[in-house]
């Protein structure tokens, strides 16, 4: 999906009092975090992942990572956090989505 600006502004904002669910740290990104990742975003639809000091990742790539293969949107990387959103497939998991879609 394909966010305007006034709608990353949005979800920003949305992001700014989560906290970080998951950590990526010295064991990098793998196949269960993966999973996992998107199963998060099924259910929330917007997440933090923050990446610990003793990580060889970096945000940048990471983040790219990441959401090629959830087909997550990153809406910002800040320092050593990523915020992704990616809107729910069922419907009672879909609040944001709907927000965003009529921005």
């Amino acid at each position: 999906m394909n966010l305007r600006g006034k709608q990353k502004r949005f979800l920003r904002s949305k992001a700014h009092h989560l906290q970080p669910i998951f950590q990526i740290g010295k064991g990098g990104i793998n196949e269960q975090m993966l999973v996992q990742v998107n199963e998060a975003l099924e259910k929330r639809e917007l997440i933090k992942i923050s990446l610990l000091q003793n990580t060889d990742e970096l945000t940048d790539e990471a983040a790219l990572t990441i959401a090629n293969v959830t087909k997550a949107t990153v809406v910002q990387t800040i320092g050593h956090v990523i915020v992704l959103f990616k809107p729910s497939s069922k419907e009672k998991y879909q609040h944001l989505s709907k927000e965003v879609r009529d921005i």
